[in-house]
């Protein structure tokens, strides 16, 4: 079997830099992260909610790239807002690798609602597909951080939590993003001794490959109208903050919400 074809509980021993765990990994900003971190002695764990063939397919692909790149692949699949689903994939990483030295939490939602039409179902998906989870992966994962020499978390968080417009109401996944970013800054004072960084980037408009919006000019030319620079940002652009932050030159870097996001959130 290749490594592109590889799922969690396959064994793999390889000698690695590092593991890294991306969770979201089958199209986006995940993809783009996984494309460009892979290479010789980089171990990469994929993962995907996997909810039909399509989504599986792609996470597929993008796991055949990354092994094209000198990778060591493997993909797992789960429902983070499931109880215990970021616990199997934390469990399923450490199977197979052996080690997990940086976790990068990027699945997620953007729900456009307004807090008049929040309905309590809406409201506990998103705390529970976004702080839940990353609580839930953070604790599982804590032991092999701790004695990993390159450890680090990265969180994906989102300009919705600090920008706040009646006309672009986001009630539910807002919360959910600011809930994010506090439980980071908790586990990355709670990590913070044993050397291990942990850090929150909220995107501004990003451009999707996938989706209802991703091929409707007329939403990403009002957003680039909305972004001060003029431009939204590609996958690729989150991307490279995302290594970044994950590489050594990052090492005294913690606590953090990075915004990327063309001058969204100013003023």
């Amino acid at each position: 079997m290749s490594d592109a074809g590889r799922e969690a509980g396959d064994v793999i021993s390889p000698k690695a830099d590092r593991v890294v765990l991306i969770t979201g990994a089958g199209s986006g900003i995940g993809a783009a992260l996984a494309r460009r971190i892979a290479g010789p002695r980089q171990s990469l764990m994929l993962h995907s909610r996997g909810a039909d063939d399509a989504a599986r397919e792609r996470l597929a692909q993008v796991a055949a790239e990354c092994s094209a790149s000198g990778a060591i692949c493997a993909t797992v699949f789960g429902d983070l807002a499931e109880r215990g689903a970021a616990e199997h994939v934390i469990d399923q990483t450490l199977a197979t690798f052996g080690a997990l030295d940086q976790l990068v939490a990027n699945a997620g939602h953007a729900q456009r609602q307004a807090l008049n039409a929040l309905d309590p179902d809406s409201f506990s998906s998103a705390f529970a597909a976004m702080p839940a989870a990353f609580a839930a992966l953070v604790k599982r994962a804590m032991p092999a951080l701790e004695t990993s020499k390159r450890g680090r978390v990265i969180a994906l968080s989102s300009f919705v939590a600090h920008r706040y417009r009646a006309d672009a109401p986001f009630a539910a996944t807002a919360a959910a993003k600011a809930a994010l970013e506090s439980l980071a800054k908790t586990a990355a004072a709670e990590l913070a001794p044993y050397g291990v960084t942990v850090n929150c980037v909220a995107p501004g408009y990003t451009r999707k490959d996938r989706g209802p919006s991703a091929d409707n000019a007329s939403v990403w030319q009002r957003a680039a109208e909305a972004t001060p620079l003029g431009h939204v940002a590609e996958p690729a652009d989150v991307a490279a903050l995302i290594a970044f932050l994950l590489s050594d030159e990052a090492r005294h870097i913690t606590g953090q919400v990075i915004h990327i996001d063309g001058g969204l959130t100013l003023g």
